[in-house]
């Protein structure tokens, strides 16, 4: 009978594959720096109006990382990326990214999150 050997290589790379899997579901896990402050910010009555093509609206998601997805987001290009959604048409959305606030001001490009505290008064 032949005995069965297992390769450092294979060892090594079953090794990678786990301790990566293992990472992944252990960062997915972990609130995001923003979680509570972009909740606020909804709560608050802010809407992020944007667009999926747009990269200002990619760079302000990415200033929350993890938390981005508890922004008040409203996606305004149709699927075809031609176009706008009748609910961004009836906001009078122009550009993106725009911000609505509770008090019905608007302000457009991307914000600081010390500018959106700011205008919503929630903590950071």
């Amino acid at each position: 009978m032949k005995k069965f050997l297992l390769n450092p290589w294979i060892i090594g790379i079953a090794v990678i594959v786990f301790g990566s899997i293992g990472y992944a579901a252990y960062s997915s896990s972990t609130p995001g720096e923003y979680d509570d402050f972009a909740k606020c910010l909804g709560d608050k009555g802010a809407i992020f109006y944007g667009a999926f093509w747009c990269p200002h609206c990619k760079e302000q998601k990415q200033i929350f990382g993890k938390s981005a997805k508890y922004l008040p987001y409203i996606e305004c290009a149709l699927p075809s990326g031609q176009g706008t959604t009748e609910v961004c048409n009836q906001a009078g959305v122009k550009s993106y990214p725009t911000w609505e606030f509770a008090d019905g001001t608007k302000q457009t490009g991307k914000l600081s999150i010390l500018e959106l505290s700011r205008k919503t008064n929630c903590s950071i």
